[in-house]
């Protein structure tokens, strides 16, 4: 079965791609029976093939400028690694994380979030109602696991700066062989008691307003550290 987040997962092309190192510059002694002249000649070939362009120039020029202002105007923090009862793992180079958790004597909760997905304009709050904000947007899948019978309960969640949506609730079977398995109404069409108990179930388990308040935060300081890393390799790229 297709999961959202698997299929997020295949299509990120962010490999982590360790930094290149500076290159140095290649030298030898010329051939005492090469004539000086030749000599010097291959020399000063070798030396220019590896000088920039004053485009590429420009290019890293640039690169350098955006990286030091990034890294000075609004410098990423060191990731947090837990958040209430959750262990999170950052994934660096990547466009998700995990959240880890436990419930009770037998219930393991995985979090696996994106990074911002999305966006809604909002109507500004005062006086100036012509005026919009920008909510971002974080996709959730909660996976809620007993025992070793391979039967989980999972939730897709929306969540916003300030709180948890659910969008679909099923049951999810590990090793299932169905293309097309059925995955429940969507979460607005079941009765209001329903969506609150629901809701309230993810709540008692740590998936709540706070929750969704620390992955915004979360994100925003990934996203600042992801572009910096990106800079980063561009640069490299284009100084080889």
């Amino acid at each position: 079965m297709y999961r959202f987040v698997e299929a997020s997962r295949r299509s990120l092309i962010s490999p982590f791609i360790n930094q290149m190192s500076q290159f140095q510059q290649f030298s030898r002694q010329p051939n005492r029976l090469i004539p000086n002249f030749l000599a010097h000649t291959r020399a000063y070939m070798s030396t220019t093939a590896h000088e920039k362009s004053p485009f590429e120039s420009n290019v890293l020029r640039i690169l350098r400028n955006e990286i030091q202002y990034q890294s000075e105007y609004a410098p990423p923090h060191q990731a947090s690694t837990e958040f209430n009862s959750f262990r999170v793992e950052d994934r660096p180079g990547e466009q998700w994380i995990t959240l880890m958790g436990k419930f009770g004597g037998n219930e393991t909760i995985k979090i696996e979030a994106t990074m911002f997905d999305g966006s809604v304009a909002v109507p500004k709050s005062g006086d100036d109602s012509n005026a919009e904000d920008v909510h971002l947007h974080i996709s959730l899948l909660v996976d809620i696991s007993k025992g070793e019978d391979g039967c989980d309960l999972e939730f897709v969640c929306s969540s916003w700066p300030d709180h948890m949506e659910i969008q679909k609730v099923y049951i999810f079977r590990r090793g299932d062989s169905l293309t097309r398995p059925y995955m429940g109404p969507n979460f607005r069409d079941l009765d209001n008691k329903l969506q609150n108990a629901l809701l309230e179930f993810l709540k008692a388990r740590g998936v709540n307003d706070d929750l969704s308040v620390f992955l915004h935060e979360f994100m925003m300081n990934k996203d600042r550290t992801e572009l910096i890393q990106w800079l980063t390799k561009v640069m490299s790229f284009v100084e080889k």
